[in-house]
């Protein structure tokens, strides 16, 4: 009696691996069109992978994206406080240079304080009394009455005792008590005149925070395949570890560049350098994957992989949030695998990187790829080999 025939062109399920021997690249396809299937099934991850690009999006279109660079002084000036020679009306105030510090004069105390206190047009103020040029050519030391809101930083109240000081010694004709030639020597990048909003500094940040979100995702298929022992249904085919590898560095790489250049469209990230951005983006999805390799192959269940997840993603995230305080940060932040992307999108952002400075922390971050992809193909390759 024969057995029944089957019919000769019968689909494959899906996923399944073709019949025969198939090469690698093949064997990869079919492994990435598994991986992909899990991934959409996965409520958890499609979720929070749809939230973050919402969120992010929607967040960034209220981020201001402009910086006003100028500190405002109201000053009241009472009658007979300083000598007519100098002018100090308003119409003299809008024909001068107030580049940095804009000054407003207003009739009295009350409607300075009024003002300060709104904090909408001006930042800070001071009273010069009646009698102040006067006191000053007699030797008296006149009071001038500092308006300044609370929380006002120390610097700014320090601006205005030394704009007095300068006034009172050219009223008086004294040289001020220190007189030395100076010259600045500006460490790290000169921002003034050309400071980032808030907006352009927080974009390393949402950038940094998607990709990182593929490590919880790569890590937690990961750790699915190796705890349901899928993996080793998936080598009694004709694929390799090998070739499982190499579809779980593809598969990472791919959703986290894809994902973050999506990102990067919604938050206008790609409008200087295009270029540098989006190799910055392609180096820092390697670095991720290798780093969701390793959390997955140690991570047992679900806990596991979300807890190396966050052990990998607090110190990442370090360059990313020193980029939004200004001055330079400690140098051990340039050691770290997201430094290049945070200093190629920060650069790109102000219009200024070239090619030519974006090489060394292009490569730097490039070097992080090869060894925490290697690093992680290697953990994995000996979890699957003892499965």
């Amino acid at each position: 009696m024969s057995a029944p025939a089957t019919a000769p062109n019968a689909p494959a399920p899906p996923g399944a691996l073709p019949a025969g021997s198939p090469g690698s690249v093949r064997v990869i396809r079919a492994i990435l069109a598994k991986d992909a299937l899990v991934f959409r099934r996965n409520r958890f991850l499609m979720l929070i992978t749809f939230l973050v690009i919402v969120v992010w999006g929607v967040l960034y279109q209220f981020l201001p994206t402009t910086v006003d660079e100028t500190f405002s002084v109201g000053v009241v000036v009472e009658q007979g406080a300083l000598p007519p020679s100098i002018d100090f009306s308003p119409e003299s105030l809008e024909s001068a240079d107030q580049t940095g510090v804009q000054v407003a004069v207003y009739p009295d105390a009350a409607a300075l304080e009024a003002a300060v206190d709104e904090g909408a047009d001006v930042q800070a103020g001071l009273v010069i009394p009646s009698g102040f040029g006067a006191e000053l050519a007699s030797g008296s030391t006149p009071t001038v009455t500092l308006v300044v809101p609370a929380g006002l930083p120390p610097q700014f109240e320090e601006m205005l005792r030394s704009a007095v000081a300068e006034l009172g010694y050219a009223l008086s004709g004294t040289p001020a008590p220190i007189d030395l030639a100076t010259s600045t020597t500006i460490v790290g990048t000169d921002r003034v005149g050309d400071q980032l909003s808030l907006a352009e500094q927080m974009r390393p940040l949402l950038l940094i925070v998607v990709l990182m979100m593929e490590v919880f995702a790569l890590s937690t298929l990961v750790a699915g395949e190796i705890a349901e022992r899928t993996a080793v249904a998936v080598l009694a085919t004709p694929a390799k570890a090998r070739d499982l590898i190499s579809a779980k560095m593809v598969f990472g790489t791919v959703m986290a560049f894809s994902e973050a250049v999506l990102v990067g469209i919604l938050i206008q990230a790609f409008g200087t350098s295009p270029g540098l951005i989006l190799v910055a983006l392609f180096l820092g999805a390697i670095v991720v994957t290798g780093l969701g390799l390793l959390a997955g192959s140690f991570g047992r269940d679900f806990m596991d992989t979300l807890i190396l997840g966050i052990l990998f993603m607090i110190p990442l995230m370090i360059p990313a949030m020193a980029a939004l305080f200004p001055g330079a940060g400690p140098d051990w932040v340039q050691l770290m695998p997201t430094y290049g992307v945070v200093d190629v999108v920060v650069g790109a952002s102000a219009g200024s990187l070239t090619w030519a400075d974006a090489a060394v922390p292009l490569l730097t971050l490039a070097a992080w790829g090869v060894i925490l992809g290697a690093l992680g193909a290697a953990v994995l390759n000996r979890r699957v080999a003892r499965l």
